[in-house]
């Protein structure tokens, strides 16, 4: 899902070295998720998989929010 908060080109093209970094998880992990749907799907450009960082943002804000909620 396309963040309607930031415009395409204010936005920025991440790739899985920047996720595994900004997280601390794995790449593995990560493609689980995907395939589980729970992690969004990567944009496709040739051969490389790259996702918007605004959509990685607010994935791990979704993650900070539920487990505060557990608390």
């Amino acid at each position: 899902m396309i963040s309607e908060n930031t415009p395409l080109l204010n936005d920025q093209m991440v790739d899985m070295k920047f996720i595994t970094a900004f997280t601390g998880l794995t790449d593995k992990w990560f493609y689980r998720l995907i395939s589980e749907g729970d992690f969004p799907k990567p944009i496709k450009m040739g051969r490389a998989s790259r996702w918007l960082k605004s959509e990685v943002e607010k994935w791990m804000q979704q993650r900070i929010s539920d487990s505060r909620c557990n608390e």
